[in-house]
């Protein structure tokens, strides 16, 4: 089993870091049409609109509740039921996704003033982003039948398919960039079309995938005499999914207040947290969103067959902890280096480095706990249980709110990006007091020996870069390629440090890799 999860998570995670680096190219391919001007904060809000929608129907709330469901489903139940099942979900689901987009393109205007108030200031400013948010706004309907899809590939062991999904999300993107913004007059308007097809095109591409399974494609609304079991397990997936989607807001509003209150801020506010945050994800997207994905499914069938569910909790926060602090030390110490490297070209100013380095900082702080979360979360899920991440969420987002309130002002935008990480360290440590609360989770034997030697590999090599980092100035002075070149050069010998600083203090990755998930 050990050896089964440590390869779905290698192949989950090599398309994620696929995805990942040809995000980082969008990003580039956005930094230099759009930079940090009025235009980039535009599309980052008809962006993150529709995406906060997308977060709270489908990625996060309804694979929490489906997987399990559908697992259980597959293993107690017959053949036939399953299908019926996944045919009356999926025609519920569309049908109810249907009208909740059609009602986000009519509601684009209160959207855009709600989410972003500070460009009611700037009338030009307001009207782009609602036309740009009526065009991202079907994404939402695509890319939730997506989800579905995925969850289902992932319950039958078949990772690969939907990591790379997103990959095509940024080709679409980098296409529109490359060739629609040329053919029109705002960039913005070209880029959401973009989006929006990028969700049908995700969609068609999961379908041969799905039929390689025998998983039915056929939606159906209307349930039959012989759907008793279907038709609970349904329902079961729509309990779990309100209280799941409550909880996944919670974090998709915390990023939304950041974007509230950064548009009264300087121009350029929202730019700078989303090109902060989307490297502060790079991380959590190749290796937090592996772990999480593989677990769920495992877990719920560990817990159908009451098998060794502890140990594989404390497998995957172990690698969180060896992976995410050397990151968070690698964010902090290289995020001028870092965001002068990838940005700093075309419409991206100066300014737009240092301030967008310094919010990246601000992210790091959380990199950590952001990972622990979705490693702790699926503990409770694969229970069926979606209310106490509900509750421990909706603590966590009052936290974040205060702490955003208090921040803003004397930080301004870098307050809003500290205000999520110190969130997130008690959203995680609230989720691991209430597992071990409940007797799922008990951590091994070992941790503080294990986090002694991290911390100080980790250290040894944050001193190391800051040995040999130059400053500011003489890394905006050189050209994009040595800024590569050297960045390169840095991060591997940082990497080299912090792993041989674990061997010769005795940690044996190898040893960990097969033992800790457990049998």
């Amino acid at each position: 089993m050990a050896a089964k999860l440590i390869k779905s998570a290698s192949v989950i995670g090599a398309m994620t870091f696929l995805s990942r680096v040809s995000g980082l190219l969008r990003d580039v391919v956005f930094a230099h049409l759009l930079g940090d001007r009025a235009a980039a904060d535009v599309f980052f809000v008809a962006l993150r609109i529709p995406n906060f929608f997308r977060r709270i129907s489908a990625e996060g709330a309804f694979s929490a509740a489906f997987v399990p469901v559908f697992v259980d489903t597959r293993m107690r139940q017959s053949a036939n039921d399953a299908e019926r099942f996944v045919q009356l979900l999926l025609g519920r689901f569309g049908l109810i996704l249907l009208v909740a987009s059609a009602l986000g393109v009519l509601a684009a205007p209160l959207l855009v003033a709600l989410l972003a108030p500070g460009f009611l200031q700037h009338p030009d400013q307001y009207q782009l982003a609602v036309n740009a948010t009526r065009i991202t706004f079907p994404y939402v309907f695509f890319i939730s039948l997506v989800a579905m899809a995925a969850g289902m590939l992932n319950a039958c062991g078949r990772f690969a398919a939907p990591a790379a999904t997103p990959i095509l999300l940024n080709i679409c993107l980098l296409g529109a960039a490359l060739i629609l913004v040329p053919w029109f007059s705002s960039a913005p308007i070209a880029l959401a079309i973009g989006v929006a097809l990028a969700g049908l095109v995700q969609l068609l591409f999961q379908i041969p995938f799905l039929r390689k399974e025998q998983l039915s494609l056929r939606p159906r609304l209307r349930r039959r005499r012989q759907d008793a079991v279907a038709a609970a397990g349904v329902g079961q997936v729509f309990r779990l999914t309100l209280p799941a989607m409550l909880g996944v807001s919670v974090a998709q509003i915390n990023v939304l207040i950041n974007t509230l209150l950064a548009s009264f801020l300087v121009t350029g506010s929202i730019s700078w947290l989303y090109y902060s945050d989307r490297l502060m994800e790079f991380p959590v997207g190749v290796f937090g969103l592996a772990l999480s994905t593989v677990i769920l499914p495992n877990l719920s069938r560990k817990r159908a067959t009451g098998a060794a569910f502890s140990k594989t909790l404390d497998w995957a926060a172990r690698w969180v902890c060896l992976v995410c602090i050397p990151a968070t030390v690698g964010l902090i110490v290289l995020a001028e280096p870092l965001i002068a490297t990838i940005y700093f070209h075309g419409g991206f100013t100066e300014n737009g480095v240092y301030n967008a380095a310094a919010s990246l900082v601000a992210y790091a702080v959380g990199l950590t706990a952001i990972v622990l979360v979705k490693i702790l979360a699926p503990g409770f899920y694969a229970h069926q249980n979606t209310k106490t991440p509900v509750r421990i969420a909706i603590i966590a987002m009052a936290c974040n709110m205060v702490l955003s309130l208090l921040l803003v002002y004397p930080l301004r935008h870098v307050g809003l990006a500290l205000a999520t990480s110190l969130a997130a360290c008690l959203n995680a440590a609230l989720l691991y007091v209430e597992l071990k609360k409940a007797k799922v989770y008990c951590a091994e034997p070992g941790w503080a020996g294990f986090l002694t030697k991290v911390c100080a590999a980790s250290l040894g090599m944050g001193l190391l870069l800051i040995w040999g980092g130059d400053d500011t100035a003489a890394w905006l002075a050189r050209s994009s390629g040595q800024r590569a070149l050297e960045l390169v050069l840095w991060v591997a010998l940082g990497g080299a440090v912090y792993f041989i600083a674990l061997r010769l203090m005795g940690l044996r990755l190898q040893a960990m890799w097969r033992a800790q998930a457990g049998s």
